[in-house]
């Protein structure tokens, strides 16, 4: 077992977000003792002394493509339609199922350095990608991509019985890339699928004004109504970016218990607009948040998207009371969580997998601890992890990566494979 104690640990109970003194124990990869230290310990194979450091759930990055790393400031500056017909789809054609491991080990190790204990990851050569997670004993959510490129696109289903219970880190939700990249009969094979499992579809979803006027030319209707239409969300999931939302689109997912995956770096870099953060909140709409790919944000950097989504969501609405930090730290936490299925990875609590992070409180932006949990959100940054555990195991801590791999080796790696990628 391990101990943490001598520190601070953040929950979340019942709505509310709390800071309270004690320690935590974790036995293989769950969590089995929160609270003051009893009288009597066990043997522990290792005891870390937080000295008054916080610990709470990890991060959960609810959209990402992680393999996206080799596009790492190749295609900036460009606006969307020209990033992806220009730069993105012809470079990804390059990329093959060596370079997407060495890639996806890349985000694994930006991940853990930002607090990050599972990504929500939508991309192609996954087993690939899946073999990078388990060889770094990193937890992932793999989300169908599938879309008019696919040749053989009822794999879908293949893919989601074969991943689901492969192994303890990995499970698969279905799901496609976006209305405007997939036919209606492949649209309608996806909902097909949700009825027959009974399970959430994720997709992009009203990302740009364009993709939205284009599909009320195509169809009528907007993205999210089109979809619903259909029995797509009949057992949940959401949207990813969610920025060019209707009235009658956002009581959609109010109703259906939807998911709403912030991207709020990538929008902006792309121009794409800013979501309706406060509006989803009045009206009970579920939030997440995702990085999106290093493509197009470039980092992966949850404490920059957590600061993002909430005072963009204040300027949208002209008002510095809208889109409260908690939230946006709930959403970083508990939804991403929730939206990718790991409902046993959402609290600091016993029985809950060790998915953890530790912030380093003996930091400047820290200080003073008028409200520890909104500063995480408003001053917190990536200089402020400590350490982080997924299954029990730590992976990152104090500046060292323990993912079987020296982090030099894959940068080098890295920059081969950009060396044949790069035009």
């Amino acid at each position: 077992m391990i101990r943490f104690f001598n520190g601070r640990i953040l929950c979340f109970s019942d709505g509310a977000v709390t800071v309270n003194d004690g320690e935590v124990w974790v036995d293989g990869g769950s969590i089995c003792h929160v609270g003051k230290c009893p009288q009597e310990l066990p043997t522990f194979e290792r005891e870390i002394d937080l000295d008054g450091d916080l610990l709470m759930p990890g991060f959960k990055n609810a959209h990402t493509h992680s393999c996206m790393t080799f596009l790492r400031s190749l295609a900036d500056d460009m606006p969307l339609d020209k990033w992806l017909n220009e730069q993105v789809w012809p470079n990804e054609a390059k990329l093959d199922g060596d370079a997407a491991y060495v890639m996806a080990k890349l985000a694994i190790m930006e991940y853990l350095s930002s607090g990050i204990t599972a990504s929500f990851d939508m991309y192609f050569h996954n087993d690939s990608y899946i073999k990078a997670n388990i060889d770094s004993g990193f937890r992932t959510v793999l989300c169908g991509d599938m879309n008019d490129f696919d040749k053989n696109y009822r794999d879908l289903e293949g893919k989601f019985l074969r991943y689901n219970g492969m192994h303890e880190l990995i499970s698969y939700r279905l799901g496609f890339h976006g209305e405007y990249t997939t036919s209606k009969e492949r649209l309608e094979f996806v909902a097909e699928l949700a009825d027959k499992y009974r399970a959430p579809v994720f997709t992009h979803l009203a990302e740009t004004k364009a993709e939205v006027q284009g599909c009320i030319e195509r169809w009528g209707v907007t993205p999210a109504k089109l979809l619903d239409g259909m029995g797509m969300f009949n057992y949940g999931g959401g949207g990813f970016h969610c920025v060019w939302m209707s009235d009658e689109d956002i009581d959609i997912f109010a109703g259906r218990g939807l998911f709403a995956v912030l991207n709020p770096a990538s929008n902006l870099k792309l121009a794409s607009g800013i979501a309706p953060a406060a509006e989803f909140l009045r009206r009970g709409v579920r939030l997440a948040i995702g990085t999106d790919g290093a493509g197009s944000n470039n980092a992966l950097d949850m404490f920059r998207e957590m600061y993002l989504a909430a005072v963009l969501g204040k300027y949208k609405e002209c008002d510095a009371a809208a889109v409260d930090a908690l939230e946006i730290l709930k959403a970083a936490c508990v939804g991403g969580a929730e939206a990718m299925g790991l409902y046993d990875c959402n609290a600091v609590a016993v029985g809950k997998k060790a998915d953890l992070t530790v912030i380093n409180m003996h930091k400047p932006n820290m200080h003073p601890f008028n409200n520890i949990a909104k500063n995480i959100v408003y001053s917190g940054s990536k200089d402020n992890i400590r350490l982080t555990m997924v299954n029990g195991k730590i992976l990152y801590e104090n500046g060292e990566y323990f993912i079987g791999d020296e982090p030099e080796r894959i940068y080098a790696e890295a920059e081969k494979i950009m060396e044949v990628i790069r035009p």
